[in-house]
């Protein structure tokens, strides 16, 4: 197996640009760029196997697993390991030409960047002839964005509302057709049955359950154009920090001039630190010209029943206009699609992440946005990111961005190194810098127009970097704030992770998940690594998904109703 490479360099610069070819992909080995001095097991390889490459042999004293890497030469105490063509670890004792890299013989270690240091970088823009004049059905706004999906928003300003939240849930929910299926209810009933009737055994037989159809899961809905009710519940408003209060607040602002959403119903108890006038300023912040349904109730003016009673007749009523509002044909410049990996496995940096970063520099290309965010994990690929933005400021707002986020997380105990998780690990992610400089791969190789912190909106054409944790939820939750009408979410593990307002599209490094999890997984980008498509090929079959998305076909996130919702606190979280 090999890559097919194209290398660009001059005195200036030099970057890689990595092309799969399908004949690569048949082999047991890979090794992603020259100057690396490891390479990936694509399958399983035992113990005492000559393994080949490019005319070398490396014996193997050791077996190496899909997914993980051995070394191509002696290295000694402290000696760097690249990956990627870049620093990813030191290690921590010699390690013997064809040993594998583990946690016990690796140390995470990665490049140091600045500003300061920024070289030209230029980079080639795919052909997207075959795209222009294409177009998705959305929800266009007077804002000049469009939808990709035409929701109403509840919110509560404060935790004491979530459970008058909920109450407005289950009534809207069953009552207009969009509550999930009552199956698991239904099996409840069955042992219920069964245990009432005094036969246990019976009770201990019952055969597994059939799982329902799609067709027996829809409901009919009397409100065709609206996509649905989402309904956000959440921990804070009150009792933390002035400064979470108001994040939270500007996070709610960006989800209310969300191009997904319609119109906003709002709860506030009253007296809470996130003040009904905050989330108002910030909604003017973002857009002066706001002029969606607004419908706000504060439960310390009277009763529970008065509270809720109020806020049903107006959403209601809400929901009677927004009903007139249709799908209309909308170019894919007007795609904003967040770039997510979570669940990641050693296949992720080779199959799926690159894909992301094709498709992204095709969107790019059009017009349109990506966004990239998980600044944990952008850990080591710092200077590549810092060279590739189009203005100094915009690569020292980086630059101080992460330093920030990096200085808070070592203060308390804790780095951006500690971000692999034991899955990440087991599956050949080692060290953080590995698991970064594959993830990085999801914003391909376009220059970086904008960088924006958590909350803010993206505003510019182009691909953007979002401050978010690499938590799986407070980061889409902040891709959502700064305007993704659609999620491409990358994962070698599996996640069943949603967004109550954007659609969270699954995409697997691997076709044994895709297989396994199939009522999670949207799109399979296992045929990279089996060899069966290019990553280019692969790509233009995940855009074609994402047209059908935008135009308003459910991902497996919404059909299991997967509203993920969870406020980032500005605290360490990796």
């Amino acid at each position: 197996m090999k890559f097919q490479h194209e290398v660009i360099s001059d005195s200036h610069h030099e970057h890689l640009l990595i092309l799969i070819s399908i004949e690569t992909m048949a082999s047991n080995l890979l090794k992603i760029h020259p100057s690396d001095n490891v390479i990936v097991a694509l399958r399983d390889i035992p113990t005492g196997d000559i393994a080949e490459w490019n005319g070398e042999s490396y014996l193997l004293p050791y077996g190496v697993s899909s997914k993980h890497k051995f070394v191509t030469e002696d290295i000694e105490t402290g000696g760097a390991i690249i990956m990627y063509g870049v620093l990813v670890g030191r290690a921590k004792q010699p390690i013997k030409r064809g040993e594998p890299i583990t946690t016990f013989n690796l140390k995470h270690d990665s490049q140091d960047y600045s500003t300061a240091n920024r070289k030209p970088y230029s980079y080639t823009q795919p052909d997207v002839s075959r795209w222009q004049g294409r177009t998705f059905n959305g929800y266009h706004r007077e804002d000049g964005r469009v939808g990709t999906y035409n929701y109403w928003l509840v919110l509560p300003l404060v935790f004491c509302e979530n459970r008058n939240v909920l109450i407005m849930k289950d009534a809207f929910e069953r009552e207009l057709g969009y509550a999930q299926t009552d199956m698991y209810r239904g099996q409840v009933a069955e042992f219920l049955k069964a245990y009432q009737s005094g036969d246990m055994s019976r009770m201990q037989n019952l055969g597994s359950f059939t799982e329902p159809t799609k067709e027996q899961q829809v409901k009919s809905r009397p409100f065709p154009n609206v996509d649905g009710i989402k309904f956000l519940t959440h921990e804070g408003g009150c009792g933390g920090t002035r400064t979470d209060a108001n994040t939270l607040c500007a996070l709610f602002a960006a989800y209310a001039v969300h191009p997904n959403v319609a119109g906003i119903t709002v709860l506030s108890l009253g007296c809470q630190n996130s003040e009904l006038k905050t989330l108002e300023d910030e909604i003017k912040k973002r857009d002066p010209n706001f002029n969606k349904p607004f419908y706000a109730f504060e439960h310390q003016k009277g009763t529970e029943y008065s509270l809720v009673s109020g806020a049903i007749k107006s959403t209601f009523l809400g929901l009677t206009e927004m009903n007139k509002q249709f799908r209309e044909p909308a170019p894919l410049s007007k795609l904003s699609v967040g770039l997510k990996c979570g669940g990641s496995d050693g296949f992720s940096g080779i199959s799926a992440n690159p894909v992301l970063g094709h498709l992204s520099d095709i969107v790019v290309g059009l017009g349109g946005q990506t966004l990239l965010a998980e600044f944990p994990e952008l850990n080591g690929v710092e200077q590549e990111l810092l060279n590739r933005c189009v203005t100094e400021e915009k690569a020292a707002k980086f630059e101080k961005l992460m330093r920030d986020y990096a200085g808070k997380a070592e203060a308390v105990g804790s780095a951006f190194a500690f971000n692999p998780s034991p899955g990440n690990i087991k599956d050949g992610l080692i060290t953080d810098a590995i698991k970064s400089a594959g993830a990085a791969k999801k914003g391909g190789n376009a220059y970086i127009t904008d960088v924006l912190n958590y909350t803010e909106r993206a505003t510019e054409a182009g691909l953007a970097l979002v401050c978010t944790p690499g938590n799986d939820v407070e980061a889409t939750t902040g891709q959502t704030a700064a305007g993704a009408n659609i999620i491409l979410f990358t994962t070698g593990l599996g996640t069943p992770t949603g967004n109550p307002i954007c659609p969270v599209a699954k995409v697997a490094t691997n076709t044994i998940l895709a297989n396994r999890m199939p009522d999670v997984i949207d799109f399979d980008c296992g045929p990279v690594v089996d060899g069966t498509q290019s990553l280019e090929e692969n790509a233009d079959h995940l855009l074609e998904y994402v047209i059908k998305v935008a135009s308003g076909e459910l991902t497996k996130a919404q059909q299991l109703g997967q509203d993920d919702f969870i406020p980032w606190k500005r605290g360490v979280s990796l």
